[in-house]
């Protein structure tokens, strides 16, 4: 009988650390997640009118610039 208790006091103990190093490492993520967005100030920065994000607004940007160029090129006459 105590060889039982023993071992159910030892599980127990093992489930403790378990859970307070488990809480011990949410409550890190969200202390990085909070400073992440204190950092951005919130609200994620927009660039142009869709929405999209600076990476993704860049890739827009460039894709607008060639179609403006192939535009301006059959306006000239030139064949792409």
């Amino acid at each position: 009988m105590s060889e039982q208790v023993i071992i159910a006091a030892a599980t127990l103990v093992a489930i403790g650390i378990v859970a307070f190093a488990a809480l011990h490492g949410w409550q890190g993520w969200l202390a990085l997640k909070r400073r992440e967005l204190d950092r951005t100030g919130h609200r994620p920065t927009r660039e142009i009118e869709g929405g999209a994000q600076m990476g993704a607004a860049r890739i827009e940007i460039a894709d607008l610039k060639e179609r403006i160029r192939k535009l301006e090129a059959i306006a000239s006459g030139v064949d792409l």
